[in-house]
């Protein structure tokens, strides 16, 4: 098999099936691998922005456990593929839109993954900004001081993405640990300004009735689920490398859920400590360190979000865009050129608008591409567990003319579904008594493009099942 599809333009090393002397990740490197991306500052901010939004902390954790509890469920899903076959994210998708048609679905993740790429540079600019004005109080006067030290951490992560990602995995191992002190710095300081947990756990919600409770308990519990919407898509990315679907599935079952609401806990804590200590909720951890007295503490705690920040940013937000840019043109486009351009179109995105505020973050950001994402998951696995019932030709997903070729290189009867679902959830957006379609746009989008696809291709020829079964 190996020789005939390594000649095929739709081949190259990076998007090779994984062999099996490189499955060697077991349950501990699963759970590993979601508590070192969910202990990290858009976790904390996420919390935050729902005690900014006006939940009390018991509304604010309930909606990050259940929408993560959620979210486990596509996430399980959709690594069934990658476990069984070690192929990535945009080849699985090639059985459903197409082996052209996949980079349709791979650029939406792509851009999404850019978008969170240039917010993490955002924060760690932040930072930067932060660390030097307590050093150099003159600094916060200067005009764009922030966006140079954007500027400055991006060229940071672009160095890191040439020189080959193997240049940080040492940080790997300590990137949660550092966050996790970091949290536990600002949850001290916050239970001696606020007077105990008391105050901070006496803050009230701030809706007068439940229909404004509900009003925004719809949108942050789409959000919530957007929030890893991007990583239930691509997870075959990682689970490729599993040595068995059983270790995958506890490690992550055990640790997504568990490890984000730990996490959060503490942005929720401290920003309803703000409410008590400040006036107001201060939803940001690097504005809040700003405020520090103590230069020390600001600065150990400025370094450390640094270190983490590039670290998840780079396992995060690159390896997924840099596989779905290379599959775009696999002969020209390598991993490391990926992730090139992953780093110029975080820029691109304007991340400083998207983290203008928490309505921006949640409604804006975080709604808005979960319209998209939801409905490639529907499709996707639609495609794999009810219409082919688990069973895929490798082999044809990389060469042309072949069992997922559709019409020349594009499943029409995908695409439609994908612009179904989309459009059902955004016209939410146009048409104001419709806006519940807008605020549930991952549920709304997951759902009708499932519908939508399955009755699709029910209209066509089924997909053709290979001859032998895969152990």
């Amino acid at each position: 098999m190996t020789a005939r599809i390594e000649s095929s333009p739709l081949y190259n090393p990076d998007l090779a099936p994984t062999t099996s002397e490189r499955r060697h990740w077991g349950t501990y490197n699963y759970a590993a691998l979601w508590v070192s991306m969910s202990v990290n500052i858009l976790t904390y901010m996420l919390a935050a922005s729902l005690i900014q939004g006006g939940m009390n902390w018991k509304q604010a954790i309930a909606t990050i456990f259940l929408g993560n509890s959620i979210v486990l469920i596509p996430m399980l899903l959709n690594s069934h593929p990658g476990a069984r076959y070690g192929i990535p994210f945009p080849v699985l998708a090639r059985a459903s839109f197409g082996v052209l048609g996949a980079n349709v679905a791979a650029v939406l993740r792509a851009l999404v993954a850019c978008g969170w790429f240039g917010i993490q540079t955002w924060i760690g600019g932040e930072a930067i900004s932060s660390l030097i004005t307590v050093l150099a109080p003159g600094w916060a006067r200067l005009e764009h001081s922030t966006a140079v030290c954007f500027l400055v951490f991006w060229l940071i992560n672009l160095i890191v993405v040439v020189s080959g990602i193997e240049s940080i995995r040492f940080l790997q191992g300590i990137s949660a640990p550092i966050l996790v002190g970091v949290g536990l710095l600002l949850l001290a300081w916050a239970y001696y300004a606020a007077g105990g947990f008391g105050p901070m756990l006496r803050a009230p919600s701030r809706f007068a009735t439940l229909t404004d409770f509900f009003k925004f308990l719809i949108p942050a519990l789409n959000a919530t689920v957007g929030f890893w919407a991007t990583v239930s898509l691509n997870i075959p990315d990682f689970t490729r490398f599993a040595r068995s679907q059983r270790q995958q599935m506890i490690g992550q079952a055990l640790a997504l859920p568990t490890t984000m609401t730990l996490y959060s806990l503490i942005g929720i804590l401290v920003t309803s400590a703000t409410v008590v200590i400040y006036g107001t909720a201060i939803w940001d951890p690097v504005q809040l360190l700003g405020r520090f007295h103590s230069p020390v503490a600001v600065v150990i705690s400025l370094i450390a979000i640094l270190l983490a920040t590039l670290n998840v940013n780079i396992g995060a937000n690159v390896v997924s865009p840099a596989n779905d840019f290379s599959n775009l043109w696999p002969r020209k486009i390598s991993f490391r050129t990926g992730g090139i351009i992953t780093c110029f179109m975080g820029i691109a995105l304007m991340p400083w608008k998207l983290l203008a505020n928490y309505r921006t973050f949640i409604l804006g950001w975080l709604g808005g591409y979960a319209a998209f994402l939801g409905p490639v998951a529907g499709i996707m696995i639609c495609d794999y567990f009810v219409l082919r019932a688990r069973e895929l030709r490798v082999e044809d997903l990389y060469l042309r003319d072949r069992a997922y070729e559709y019409r020349h290189g594009l499943n029409w009867s995908a695409l439609a579904a994908l612009g179904m679902g989309a459009g059902t959830a955004l016209v939410g957006l146009v048409v104001p008594a419709l806006r519940p379609l807008y605020d549930y746009s991952w549920f709304v989008g997951f759902g009708v493009a499932f519908v939508a696809y399955y009755a699709l291709m029910n209209f066509q020829a089924q997909p053709e099942l290979p001859a032998e079964q895969v152990p």
